[in-house]
């Protein structure tokens, strides 16, 4: 799994780089800053993970308990299932509309919590990350049919 992550974020940090990973005067960090960085701490982990396997050190590295059991392959499938599909719901419903309906998806039906708490987070996320990326740091993220209903809050906050 190491070995895998490693390629992956080798992969991450290559594709970052066709961007800006610098600092760009009078802007600040280029586009591929974030994820190239984060891309070389997930890979020295990696290596720090793979390294302790070879000198078979620590409790991790010992043990000989099932990686990964059964029924929690199932759940990781599902969330990336669910995953897939809400990406790919974000360029027909935008993500104010794909959002929620995977957090319905992930808190009520995957994590068995109360419909209360459900609500309250389906809510509160997607305003959240409306200030956060489209007020505070205009970044306009994708809305799809769901564009009109955000002019009226476009006209009061921009």
């Amino acid at each position: 799994m190491a070995i895998m992550m490693g390629v992956f974020s080798i992969y991450l940090m290559v594709k970052s780089a066709e961007l800006p990973i610098g600092w760009i005067e009078e802007e600040g960090p280029g586009g591929g800053t974030w994820p190239f960085w984060l891309s070389a701490i997930m890979l020295a982990s990696c290596v720090g993970i793979l390294f302790n396997w070879v000198r078979k050190k620590g409790p991790i590295a010992t043990s000989t308990k099932t990686y990964i059991e059964s029924h929690v392959l199932g759940d990781v499938a599902a969330v990336a299932a669910a995953l897939i599909v809400t990406v790919a719901l974000f360029s027909v419903i935008g993500i104010y509309g794909a959002l929620p309906l995977f957090l319905i998806f992930y808190i009520r039906f995957l994590g068995k919590h109360s419909w209360a708490l459900t609500a309250t987070l389906t809510v509160a996320i997607p305003v959240l990350i409306f200030y956060f990326f489209e007020i505070t740091l205009k970044i306009i993220l994708p809305k799809g049919i769901t564009e009109p209903l955000f002019l009226p809050l476009y006209k009061i906050f921009l």
